[in-house]
Order: structure tokens, then C-alpha cells, then sequence
């Protein structure tokens, strides 16, 4: 049984959060409260194993009560958000402080996204609340130098989960990289370890609401030495140019006078994930063919199984992450149990081999 705590100030969140997630004979709310001050004290008495944090809240806000949560008694939390710009700013604050993941707070009266949320938020309640939190000082971590030179790929020593054959990386010419729960300091750290002077351009997709999108690819170009942007149809591959797809919209690549160029697509419609990392990486298996290193980061479910299958049937390279620097080994499990990662890394590891492998 896992035990949350919901944080809300408002009533209304309070009870729809509630009720969503008894209705999973797997979790217990053993309480609630209404701001900050409330959830320090009600997190000491009942020793939760989660807890939902709204981000908007009076007294003591939401990333002030994370640093303290995470300082006194750390443990799993999934922020609460609104799916404004603002909103995304905070949430994206949040995670650099300690949270795993984060929820959109409207709850509107559509029954098929209320059901789907619903379905949504045990997953991941029950998925993170087994996640070890390690105490923190309330700050963000500092964020690394850029290496100057990049090194070449050794074998990685994973651990019994993850063991992989550890193939040699075939050369590439563009990088590819898919990730979800837990993505956002990952896809920082992979950033941040890349080299000036970036010979390529690196194509992101994130399961992300479509107001975060933006906002997360400013920071991604903060983090390291790439120009990082919200992809665009008509947007150009050329060395040291990072993407990132536009959340509820997939993103593919087209040549076009004798380049590559990429577009957004509302296809396939039916898609679990929008934008999915499955469409992006077919499209560049069917459009590029060799030479596109794939990368497939922490997250829940498989999104990029199939993906990572065509780029290997191509000829491609696939790197995944291992399991003990992720925080859902989900989508990296998926490619490394079908025999599809030529490399299993830490996350520290993973822009030094990717660099290893350009041509």
C-alpha cells in the first residue's frame, strides 16, 4: 500500500486528488493539507511515502516547502501545476529541487481526460513513491562546466538490472534523444557535458505539456553550449542546434533543398504520447537511415521501442540509460530487454560517449 499526502489550497483539488487516487486499491491518502506549514507538520506525523505538492500556495509556497521537505524529510513529490508559462517556470524549479515529476492541476469535466488523468496519476504515484530521495541542501545542484574535449566510449559496468552487451557505437551524424518521467535534469546534465564546438544537431522529445516546451528549451540552451529551441516547422538541422518538440504535437524531419528540415504533425492522432518519441525516431529512420545515434533517457511505459527498432534496422547506434541513474527505468529497460542498446551509461557518462561517436 502506498501512502500519500495531498497538498492543495484548494478544497476542490484537495478532494478530486483524493478521490482519484483511492480509487487505486494500492494507494491510501492518509491525509491532506492546505499550505506549506501544514504539510511539514502533517509529513512529520505521518511519515508518508509521497507526496502531492501544489506549486501555487499562501504562507509557504510550494518550492519553499520542497526545500524544506527535501532538506528535513525527504521523499518522493509530484508538483501539482498549472499549465501556464508561470506555472511550467516553477514546476521546472521544482524539479531541479528534488521533485520527480509533475501533474496539471485543471480538472475539467471531460470525463475522458478526467479518467485519464486519474489513470495517469496512480501510475506515477505508485511508480516514484518506491524511488529513493537522497537529502537536500534546498538548492539546485550546480551545474557542470562544458567538457572541452570529448573523450572516447569506454565499456560501461552495469549493474545486474541493466546488463547489455556493450557493442561499439557506429558513427553518426545526428543525435536523437527521447525521454519522459524524470527527463527534464537528465536532458540538463546531457546538455551541460556537451562540448563547444557541437559538429550536430541534437532532436529532443519530452513528454511535456505544450506550455513547458518553451520554457524547458531555454534552459536546455543555458545548461550547455548548443542554441536550444522550441521546434518549429521549417526549423533547419545545422551543427550546435538543439530542438525540442512542442508538447501535444508530434514531431518528423523531411529533406528539403538538400537538407533536413523539421515539421510538426498532428499524426498519428491516436497516439498514447504527443509529441512521441516512437514518430520522431521512425521519421528519421525512414528519412535520414544511418548515421542518427539514438538516445532513450529515464521515463515511464515504452515510448521509443518501436523508434529505436527502425534506426537499428538502418544501421543505427542506440544508447540507453542505466537503472541506477534514472529515475523510471521504464523506457530505457524497454530497449535494453529487446537487445537494442549497443550502450548502457550512467547519465554522467552519456554526452562524453555520444560526442565519442560523431563523425
Amino acid at each position: 500500500m502506498v501512502r500519500v499526502l495531498v497538498v492543495d489550497d484548494s478544497a476542490f483539488m484537495r478532494k478530486a486528488l483524493s478521490k482519484m487516487l483511492e480509487a487505486d486499491p494500492e494507494i491510501q491518502v492518509v491525509g491532506t493539507a492546505r499550505d506549506g506549514f501544514e504539510a511539514l507538520e502533517k509529513v512529520a506525523a505521518l511519515d508518508p511515502d509521497l507526496v502531492t505538492l501544489d506549486v501555487d500556495m499562501p504562507r509557504l509556497g510550494g518550492l519553499e516547502t520542497l526545500q524544506r521537505l527535501m532538506a528535513e524529510f525527504p521523499r518522493p513529490v509530484v508538483m501539482v501545476s498549472s499549465m501556464t508559462s508561470e506555472g511550467a517556470e516553477i514546476t521546472l524549479q521544482a524539479l531541479d529541487l528534488g521533485a520527480l515529476d509533475y501533474l496539471p492541476k485543471q480538472i475539467d469535466g471531460n470525463l475522458l481526460d478526467i479518467v485519464r488523468l486519474e489513470r495517469t496519476l496512480c501510475e506515477k504515484v505508485k511508480t516514484l513513491a518506491r524511488r529513493r530521495v537522497r537529502p537536500s541542501t534546498g538548492r539546485p545542484p550546480p551545474v557542470p562546466p562544458p567538457r572541452p574535449v570529448p573523450t572516447p566510449l569506454r565499456p560501461a559496468s552495469p549493474s545486474t538490472e541493466t546488463r547489455a552487451s556493450v557493442r561499439r557505437l557506429g558513427p553518426a551524424r545526428l543525435v536523437v534523444v527521447g525521454a519522459s518521467t524524470g527527463g527534464p535534469p537528465a536532458l540538463q546534465t546531457f546538455f551541460s557535458g556537451l562540448s563547444s564546438g557541437f559538429p550536430t544537431s541534437v532532436v529532443v522529445v519530452q513528454h511535456m505539456p505544450k506550455a513547458f516546451t518553451g520554457p524547458f528549451a531555454k534552459r536546455l540552451s543555458q545548461a550547455g553550449p548548443l542554441e536550444v529551441k522550441e521546434a518549429e516547422s521549417g526549423d533547419r538541422l545545422e551543427p550546435g542546434r538543439g530542438f525540442v518538440a512542442p508538447g501535444g504535437t508530434h514531431l518528423v524531419v523531411r529533406r528539403e533543398g538538400g537538407g533536413l528540415v523539421l515539421h510538426l504533425s498532428d499524426q498519428p492522432a491516436d497516439s498514447i504520447h504527443k509529441p512521441s518519441v516512437d514518430v520522431m525516431f521512425r521519421s528519421f529512420a525512414d528519412v535520414v537511415g544511418g548515421g542518427v545515434l539514438a538516445v532513450v533517457l529515464t521515463g515511464m511505459g515504452s515510448d521509443g521501442l518501436e523508434g529505436v527498432r527502425s534506426l537499428k534496422a538502418k544501421g543505427c547506434s542506440a544508447i540507453a540509460q542505466d537503472a541506477e541513474s534514472c529515475v523510471v527505468f521504464g523506457m530505457p529497460r524497454a530497449i535494453v530487454e529487446a537487445g537494442l542498446a549497443d550502450a548502457v551509461l550512467p547519465m554522467g557518462r552519456i554526452a562524453s560517449a555520444v560526442e565519442g561517436a560523431l563523425e
